[in-house]
């Protein structure tokens, strides 16, 4: 969950908002796919390794690992230090925190009432929280699931850094918050919003009459059997390890955080043992209705009917062609992702105890390449070929995205970069022909040419949305 290094927006949102032209399926060539079905466990799980294994160092922060297919494990390990100074080595069962993550267990637990007739989500907020200041608005719960409601994110406020290591109580985390004026017309916008969550906390205990963190305890992780989950600090066992900052090579655990902030946006912790639990008992309809669970992984519609990229509790995309069901978290001291393919019943957990970029890889790349390698579809990755100047020429250029708006392409020394106008530039790594991925993203950039070789568009592919753009005739910049 910090956006001001404490429960940030997971890492597939700041992507977004810093690129907006991401987010595609791909329909470039991919590497030779290597089918799941032909393989043997043991091979699945050195192709797994061998993907996860070159990050992480035993005398640095780590990560858990856990992934299925069919409902059945197909590889469960650790890697790296749960205690750097100590040098522990990291468990599998290790206890980290989830960060938002926790997000799924709050929208369950709403939709475990709305099934039950004790609420529904068209329902005004104010009928559970009568105080609020809606600003004349008329804001949903389902406005609270989707990030849709308009409410500002308390964790983008300029002085959160400044409160919270301070505890608070539900009360006084949302006056914090509930003065602000609006940024949007709810239902007409998607702005990820750690508040919206909050509130659903709040909600929860309103209609219980429980704390939330009881709830979830008695209607979901015990009966699950989830030992290993629940709010951070309740039990003994419910303590995470050491969780880390990585600044300029230099490891050091992470700045204190009061648990009342990130509440029910971010502050359950568990292992991946219990989050193979979660998902298997979600498609077996242990907790909600098959219906109610075809919405929450659903992508919500927004009132100019478009579809926003999230669900009750989950995002929605595709990439290279894939349906994901997904959500990662960041929160101090950890990062954290779990990826769904639901045509290929795949399933793949990593918690980290570095932030984000501790590793120097991203968490949600790792998830999406070993999922997408046990589904038999693997992911193209950076070449060490060294393309020729007039190649790297024959890219360069301007890509209109509308009338003031374009993508540049540029060489730069013996690689190219995109920029979006008005954004710093990206560097594009070679992968294949006229193949490049964007960055240290996911995303990749592949160039189209006509029948005499020349470059005439490039496809953008990422995980909403695929985006050709034709070249401008101008001249190729240098």
């Amino acid at each position: 969950m910090p956006q001001h290094s404490a429960i940030a927006v997971p890492i597939a949102v700041a992507i977004a908002s810093a690129l907006l032209f991401l987010h595609a399926p791909f329909t470039a060539t991919q590497a030779e796919p290597v089918e799941t079905s032909q393989r043997s466990p043991a091979g699945i799980a050195a192709a797994v390794d061998a993907l996860l294994a070159p990050h992480f160092k035993p005398d640095g922060p780590g990560i858990a690992v856990i992934a299925m297919k069919d409902g059945k494990t197909v590889f469960r390990k650790a890697y790296g230090a749960a205690d750097v100074e100590k040098k522990q080595p990291l468990a599998a069962d290790a206890v980290l925190r989830l960060g938002s993550i926790t997000k799924q267990f709050t929208a369950i637990g709403i939709l475990m009432l709305a099934d039950e007739g004790r609420l529904a989500l068209t329902d005004d907020i104010t009928r559970f929280l009568p105080d609020y200041p809606t600003h004349g608005r008329r804001v949903t719960v389902e406005h609270l699931l989707t990030h849709t409601s308009g409410i500002v994110s308390y964790t983008g406020k300029p002085g959160f850094r400044t409160v919270m290591g301070k505890d608070v109580s539900v009360a006084e985390g949302i006056a914090y918050f509930k003065d602000d004026a609006p940024e949007f017309a709810p239902g007409t916008r998607f702005d990820y919003n750690n508040s919206g969550y909050f509130l659903l906390g709040a909600i929860i205990e309103k209609v219980s009459g429980q704390p939330y963190a009881r709830f979830l305890d008695e209607r979901i992780f015990r009966p699950l059997g989830m030992a290993h989950t629940g709010y951070e600090g309740t039990a003994s066992a419910l303590r995470p390890v050491t969780g880390y900052s990585v600044r300029d090579g230099q490891v050091r655990p992470s700045e204190p955080l009061s648990m009342a902030w990130p509440y029910a946006a971010g502050a359950l912790v568990s292992n991946v043992d219990d989050l193979a639990r979660w998902q298997s008992a979600l498609l077996e309809g242990r907790l909600v209705r098959p219906e109610t669970l075809r919405r929450a992984f659903t992508a919500y519609t927004l009132a100019d009917g478009k579809a926003a990229p999230y669900g009750y509790g989950w995002f929605v995309g595709k990439l290279h062609g894939t349906l994901l069901v997904y959500h990662g978290g960041n929160i101090n001291g950890f990062a954290t992702d779990g990826v769904w393919l639901p045509e290929e019943r795949v399933y793949v957990a990593i918690l980290g105890n570095a932030e984000a970029g501790g590793s120097g890889v991203r968490v949600e790349n790792l998830t999406r390449r070993v999922a997408m390698s046990i589904a038999g579809k693997p992911l193209p990755v950076a070449s060490n070929a060294k393309l020729d100047p007039a190649t790297l020429d024959g890219y360069a250029g301007t890509y209109p995205i509308d009338a003031k708006t374009s993508l540049t392409v540029r060489r730069e020394g013996g690689g190219l970069t995109m920029a979006r106008t008005g954004r710093p530039p990206w560097p594009l790594l070679h992968y294949g022909t006229d193949g490049f991925l964007l960055g240290d993203t996911l995303a990749t950039v592949r160039f189209q040419r006509d029948a005499g070789g020349k470059v005439t568009s490039l496809t953008v592919s990422g995980e909403r949305e695929t985006r050709v753009h034709e070249r401008s005739p101008e001249a190729a910049l240098p």
